[in-house]
């Protein structure tokens, strides 16, 4: 099998493990990471925990990028950031590369960048995340569509990496 086709199978693998992840636990940050962690390694569990209040476009306000964006944009900086002791060292463009062609891919397919952005995209309305009648009728219309978001992060990231 070459490196290629073996990279086209852990990112339908990390695809599959995000969608269940989303769909079972929510928090499309942390399902992004750790689908990246367990077919790909890179991420810490640190990051992991790091990355919770991100979601719903960080403290679930809406109004911030969308959480499987972060998270992807995350997994990207786990591997190929700078590191902490190499602050003096450069910007580290690569990985700003890397973020730039994520973010273009992600306002293609998905038509904005935040998550308010994805609710008008997925419902034709955004919610109020702190209202539980909103955080339901969210839930009920959005269906599958964030999972599928949160999905499609984590093949793109592991196809990058």
């Amino acid at each position: 099998m070459s490196k290629e086709d073996i990279k086209a199978v852990l990112a339908e693998e990390a695809y599959q493990r995000a969608l269940d992840y989303e769909l079972e636990f929510g928090c499309c940050p942390q399902c992004v990471l750790a689908s990246v962690q367990e077919v790909a390694g890179y991420v810490s569990d640190d990051t992991i925990k790091a990355s919770h209040g991100l979601s719903g476009g960080g403290g679930l306000q809406g109004e911030g990028l969308c959480g499987a964006l972060t998270g992807g944009l995350l997994a990207l900086g786990a591997k190929g950031g700078r590191d902490r002791d190499k602050l003096d060292q450069g910007r580290g463009i690569g990985n700003f590369e890397d973020a730039r062609e994520l973010v273009e891919w992600f306002r293609e397919q998905f038509g904005g960048l935040t998550c308010q952005d994805l609710q008008q995209q997925f419902t034709g309305k955004t919610y109020d995340l702190w209202n539980a009648g909103d955080y339901q009728a969210f839930s009920e219309a959005r269906g599958a569509k964030c999972a599928e978001a949160t999905a499609r992060v984590t093949k793109w990231v592991v196809e990058k990496l």
